[in-house]
């Protein structure tokens, strides 16, 4: 999980406790970059997806999800991502190798 500000740190923190509990690995990047840079490193990182939550997310309930490859599946709530999750991993997460 990447904020854009420290503001929504709070929230990032409850989505990434949310994701443990359930056993996905998440970790949320709460320091002071630009988001660019942070896209780029995680990008780079090979992190599967990027959870971006910004003023409007954090206020909203939800995330905005990319993938590593840069595609942009739009804002879904943190349950809604976690069964995507599921059901990818139930496929053996075949979409996510793929990339």
């Amino acid at each position: 999980m990447l904020t854009i500000t420290d503001k929504q740190a709070e929230y990032a923190k409850e989505v990434e406790k949310y994701l443990l509990k359930a056993g996905i690995r998440a970790e949320a990047d709460l320091r002071n970059e630009k988001i660019g840079f942070k896209i780029r490193e995680h990008t780079l990182q090979r992190a599967p997806y990027l959870l971006v939550i910004g003023e409007r997310e954090a206020q909203e309930g939800k995330l905005a999800v990319r993938t590593r490859s840069g595609e942009d599946l739009g804002s879904m709530t943190p349950s809604a991502f976690l069964e995507r999750l599921t059901t990818e991993v139930a496929s053996h997460g075949i979409s996510v190798l793929e990339d």
